[in-house]
């Protein structure tokens, strides 16, 4: 087949579950994953060749890939990301960041320090996106600077990309997924809802879940961390939109 999906694994956006079914549908080395370093042309150069040296992979998955999808002469990506509620994406990174072991910068930071000084000592760093607009910043790289602002790129990546997932609605997107993906010529692909690596209860609301962390970190606090992530919810609410109308 000369059509392969890309799958953009975003930190704590269900895409282990996803992956999970993936792998289900693909066998050996038709699902393949790696990982890039943070410099952009770099890291684009080395996801080109890393899809032009698997012929055989049907499902490539990456947690550092940068959009926009590799262009491969004969192949065509058909690229899949999912979104999540940028503040519950955060707790549920600091809730697995301090059950793993380990000595990265995050996981120590979290074993060491409240939810509340894990935000305030991210945000203090002006490079770290982990608690700063995370998923515009990694929408916006599928448009060079030109295009216009970080939000503008994001919002514009949204309206190009063929599918994006709703962790919120996980198995509505695997559905809509499941269904574009058989237009695509994977007439046999079945993603069936999975859930792995669930690091915090999610048999509560969203709203609960939200409510909960106010009280835990303060009123002051949660109102900073919704304003340093005001881009991330207007592209959240611009994909939450779509699962919902």
């Amino acid at each position: 087949m000369n059509k392969a999906i890309f799958h953009y694994h975003l930190f704590k956006n269900a895409g282990t579950s996803l992956d999970a079914s993936f792998k289900e549908n693909f066998q050996g080395e038709e699902w393949v994953t790696a990982e890039f370093p943070a410099q952009p042309a770099r890291n684009r150069d080395m996801a080109r060749q890393w899809v032009s040296e698997n012929p055989q992979a049907l499902c490539f998955s990456s947690h550092t890939a940068f959009l926009p999808p590799p262009e491969i002469p004969g192949r065509v990506i058909l690229p899949v990301i999912f979104v999540r509620h940028p503040i519950d994406r955060i707790a549920s990174a600091y809730s697995f960041e301090k059950k793993q072991g380990g000595n990265g910068f995050g996981a120590v930071l979290a074993r060491n320090t409240s939810f509340s000084g894990y935000c305030e000592s991210r945000l203090a760093l002006g490079y770290d996106r982990q608690c700063r607009n995370f998923h515009v910043d990694r929408f916006a790289s599928m448009f060079a600077p030109a295009f216009g602002s970080e939000l503008d790129r994001a919002l514009k990546a949204f309206d190009m990309l063929p599918f994006v997932g709703l962790v919120e609605e996980f198995d509505k997107s695997l559905q809509r997924l499941e269904d574009w993906l058989k237009t695509e010529g994977f007439e046999d692909i079945a993603i069936a809802p999975k859930e792995h690596n669930v690091s915090r209860d999610n048999k509560a609301s969203l709203e609960e879940k939200l409510a909960a962390l106010e009280e835990d970190m303060g009123s002051e606090m949660f109102a900073r961390l919704l304003d340093e992530n005001a881009d991330d919810m207007k592209l959240y609410e611009k994909v939450k939109a779509t699962y919902t109308e």
